[in-house]
């Protein structure tokens, strides 16, 4: 259709050129000739548009052709994929058959192996039960030996117990019947000495006296003198056995007692030593503090009337006199035309003021070389924030004093201005700008 939609348009163009050319040779026939030129020229208008309705139809089709080529070569591809798929699927099928047949085979030995194991259980449990019934009896027959075990043990115990207290008793016995015996022989020889001093020295037999002395103790009461006797024993018995190694414990616990004395005497004159060590420190910290308190009172009311005015009141109180390192401080302060309880009743740039003329009272004490100020004039009006500028410029000429500040009064009263800006992401720079210079 195009192509004879073409073939049409260089026929009537080649007709319009042969029109021309009558129409310039044949002058008398030209309105006849420029009507059919002008039929000529409609018809070749509506070729045109049926031309470009053909063109469209073609771009439209052709559009189409184009879309259902791509959707061919797409499902062209998709089977081509699921072919492979298919053959991957085969593969693994056929793998996964081999794999049941090797697992089947697996099984039936299993399950032959497994019934052959349930046979064997079944005598093993037979055999086991016999077992548990024979070990029943073994434990029936050893629970029984071990009653009677424990049984003749405790009681070898108790005998061995009381052996052991008849043994100690015996021992105890024993120790008294020996002191007896050498208290007698020392008695034998202290008599014997005695007689032959008194045969010697005195010429008084001991015979005679010993039978007057037996004679007349035949009225003495026996069980009275067994009673007493009976006691020294239970409280010798009470002492228990003689502690060989008491002397050494006795020694070495008076060393450590001489030890210990010494060390505690040590303690307490190093105790009192520090008492009064302490004493001193705290009366020279007390003296320090309360001279170092009175000269910041005065610097406090100084600073104070030089930010507010001459007739406002302001004083640093200590709460406990007596005990100035432990006392707190109360700070008052009495703008003109006003009479707080507290300095939570005044204004932000009131207690700012006071705040600044209490560091600077501090300050004035033990002046500094640096000082650094961040955002102190915040909350300062105009008027407030030129008394604080003020009393810095007053304190520079001692100190360099760094502020922090957004305030613009405060800032044309600096010599030096720092600012932070950030002309890269990330970047800090400092821009120095010197008042001084331009002044």
């Amino acid at each position: 259709m195009i192509s004879r939609a073409d073939t049409t348009r260089e026929d009537l163009l080649g007709r319009i050129k042969e029109l021309d050319t009558s129409s310039k040779k044949l002058p008398s026939a030209s309105r006849a000739k420029e009507k059919k030129r002008m039929v000529i020229a409609e018809k070749l208008s509506s070729s045109k548009q049926e031309l470009q309705l053909q063109e469209q139809l073609y771009s439209d089709q052709n559009s189409g052709y184009n879309a259902e080529n791509i959707n061919f070569h797409q499902r062209e591809n998709k089977v081509i994929s699921l072919k492979q798929e298919i053959e991957f699927k085969q593969s693994a099928f056929n793998t996964s058959k081999e794999r049941i047949d090797l697992n089947s085979t697996n099984l039936q030995e299993n399950e032959q192996e497994l019934r052959n194991l349930i046979e064997n259980a079944e005598v093993a449990d037979d055999k086991l039960i016999g077992m548990y019934e024979e070990k029943e009896k073994y434990e029936k027959i050893v629970n029984d030996a071990e009653k009677e075990y424990y049984s003749s043990r405790g009681n070898i115990d108790e005998e061995e117990q009381d052996e052991r207290q008849i043994q100690h008793q015996r021992e105890a016995i024993d120790a008294i019947l020996l002191e007896l015996h050498n208290q007698l022989n020392e008695t034998k020889l202290e008599l014997s000495s005695v007689k032959e001093r008194l045969s010697v020295e005195f010429e008084i037999d001991i015979e005679e006296i010993l039978t007057e002395k037996s004679e007349a103790e035949d009225d003495v009461d026996v069980d009275k003198l067994r009673e007493e006797v009976q006691k020294i024993k239970d409280k010798i018995e009470r002492i228990g056995p003689i502690n060989p190694m008491a002397l050494e414990a006795f020694d070495e616990i008076k060393e450590r007692y001489e030890f210990i004395t010494v060390q505690k005497e040590d303690i307490v004159k190093a105790k009192e030593s520090l008492l009064t060590t302490i004493g001193e420190i705290d009366l020279v910290a007390k003296t320090t503090f309360l001279t170092a308190f009175k000269q910041i009172e005065q610097n406090f009311i100084k600073v104070f009337r030089s930010l507010f005015s001459e007739e406002d009141d302001c004083d640093l109180i200590l709460l406990d006199p007596d005990n100035p390192l432990e006392s707190d401080i109360d700070i008052i302060a009495k703008p003109k035309g006003k009479k707080p309880l507290s300095i939570a009743q005044l204004s932000g740039g009131e207690k700012t003021l006071t705040a600044t003329s209490l560091l600077f009272a501090i300050y004035l004490l033990k002046p500094a070389p640096f000082c650094i100020f961040d955002e102190v004039d915040a909350p300062l009006d105009d008027a407030n924030i030129d008394k604080f500028n003020k009393i810095i410029k007053e304190f520079s000429g001692e100190s360099q004093f760094i502020i922090v500040t957004h305030n613009k009064r405060t800032m044309l009263s600096t010599d030096v201005i720092y600012g932070i800006t950030m002309a890269e992401q990330g970047v800090s720079k400092v821009v120095p700008v010197d008042l001084s210079a331009l002044a």
